[in-house]
C-alpha cells in the first residue's frame, strides 16, 4: 500500500510539470550580437616638471682682479675657491650644445602635442 501511495504520489508531481511545460511556450526573443569598435584611448604621459634654474654668480678675472685676489689669500682675507675658464671657443661650443638641448626638447613638445591633438579629434 505504501509503494501504491507513493508512486501515485510521484506521478502527480511530475504529471504536473509536464502539463505545465506542453502549456505554455516562454517568450525566448532571439539574442541580438553587435559588435562596437573603439580603440583604446591613446596614453599621454605627463610632460616633466619645468626647469628651476639656481641662480649663478659669475666672477670675471682679469689680471687685475687676479692679482687682488691672490693679494687678499695671502692675507687670508678671500675664501680658497677654484676657478674655471673658457677659451672663446669653448664658450662658443658650450653655447651651441646648450641650444641643441632647447631645440631636441622644442621638438620633442612638438611631436607630443601632435599625438594629442590626434586624440583629441577622435573624441
Amino acid at each position: 500500500m505504501k509503494t501504491l501511495r507513493l508512486l501515485i504520489l510521484t506521478a502527480l508531481l511530475s504529471g504536473c510539470t509536464a502539463l505545465d511545460a506542453r502549456f505554455t511556450k516562454p517568450d525566448v526573443k532571439p539574442i541580438e550580437i553587435v559588435t562596437v569598435e573603439k580603440p583604446a584611448p591613446m596614453y599621454h604621459p605627463p610632460l616633466p616638471n619645468q626647469i628651476t634654474a639656481m641662480p649663478v654668480e659669475w666672477t670675471v678675472l682679469t689680471p687685475a682682479t687676479m692679482q687682488e685676489y691672490l693679494n687678499d689669500l695671502e692675507n687670508q682675507e678671500a675664501p680658497a675657491q677654484a676657478y674655471y675658464g673658457l677659451t672663446n671657443k669653448g664658450y662658443e661650443n658650450l653655447s651651441n650644445n646648450i641650444a641643441e638641448v632647447k631645440r631636441y626638447i622644442r621638438q620633442l613638445l612638438s611631436i607630443n602635442e601632435y599625438y594629442r591633438s590626434l586624440d583629441k579629434q577622435e573624441d
